[in-house]
């Protein structure tokens, strides 16, 4: 083993995080969640959204898998390299596999390419193809991008397929459905956080539509709130009665057509006689496509994108710190 001062490796960006995974041997999942819950990169992001890695960055995560190999909780870990890096110590290295090792790429393949490819690979219902296509795609994109760059295009591809007579209505539901079960592998991948905010996620009575209520609640989970998807056509007093008993701090609803968007208009006063009383927030294509039914719908509006309904989250919940409660 050799010794290299942490600042003498350099620090320019220019490996995927495909490369460092494949060089470090981490997972994309678990590297993206060191990266959010212990700050442990901060990688360069480029005009093209993809992340990018240093050395120093790989050299760092071969420190801290050295570490939790030998027992030490990533926690102890993370702690550990901190102190170092005040101090200007020096990373042990290994001689075996270089630094300079993995070879800089850049991603050849745009996000909107794959999702094409994607929906050719579902409309033949190959499943593996598909697969190894969306495996691609988080490995080398940010969860956003993953989501809307190469999901949702290829959904919408798919739907203008099935309403011009190209491809059957089984076909349409076998895709939707495939993609609906990667989400949920993701959802579910991410941890429940016990001692989190707790978000109520899922779709307005008669709504049937559901992966865009799916993808907000993943972006909600791994952005670190406690989050329950409830899925399509949520009855209103259920919901209600569900609410009372969990005492979540939003309930977040979806719609894509004007009828479950209206019929969302009751829930803010059945949610209003709890107490504590829990944030009603609302979004959907039905609100992008006809802004007018924002103003009918009593609530909060989250916003038109994903990233703006987050932010729309993480303003009236925050994650930390005291929350504002409705009064």
């Amino acid at each position: 083993m050799a010794l290299s001062s942490i600042e003498a490796i350099s620090d320019d960006p220019k490996y995927t995080i495909k490369a460092v995974c494949d060089q470090t041997g981490i997972l994309p999942v678990t590297l993206r969640a060191w990266e959010r819950r212990h700050e442990l990169l901060n990688p360069h992001r480029g005009d093209n959204r993809y992340r990018l890695y240093s050395e120093r960055d790989i050299a760092t995560l071969h420190w801290i898998k050295n570490r939790i190999d030998a027992g030490i909780s990533i926690s102890s870990a993370v702690a550990e390299l901190r102190q170092m890096q005040k101090n200007g110590g020096q990373l042990e290295t290994s001689p075996v596999i270089p630094f300079s090792s993995p070879k800089p790429v850049v991603p050849p393949i745009p996000p909107e390419q794959i999702a094409h490819e994607l929906y050719l690979a579902l409309i033949k219902h190959d499943e593996a193809r598909a697969g190894d296509l969306l495996h691609e795609a988080y490995s080398m994109y940010d969860l956003n991008t993953y989501m809307l760059k190469t999901m949702i295009p290829a959904l919408v591809e798919i739907g203008e397929a099935w309403a011009n007579g190209v491809i059957p209505v089984a076909t349409e539901h076998f895709s939707s459905t495939y993609l609906r079960g990667n989400l949920l592998t993701i959802f579910q991948a991410f941890p429940v956080r016990s001692n989190a905010p707790f978000i109520l996620v899922g779709c307005a009575p008669t709504e049937l539509h559901e992966i865009g209520s799916l993808m907000m609640a993943v972006m909600l989970r791994s952005d670190g709130y406690r989050v329950e998807y409830l899925g399509p056509d949520l009855p209103l007093d259920d919901l209600v009665d569900y609410a009372k008993y969990e005492r979540p701090a939003m309930v977040v609803m979806a719609a894509t057509s004007q009828e479950s968007a209206e019929l969302i208009d009751h829930l803010q006063t059945k949610l209003a006689a709890l107490k504590p009383a829990p944030y009603l927030g609302f979004g959907g294509s039905a609100f992008n496509q006809q802004p007018e039914l924002i103003d009918k719908i009593a609530g909060t509006f989250l916003g038109y994108t994903l990233d703006s309904a987050l932010e729309a989250v993480r303003s009236i919940i925050p994650k930390s710190g005291k929350m504002v409660r409705n009064r």
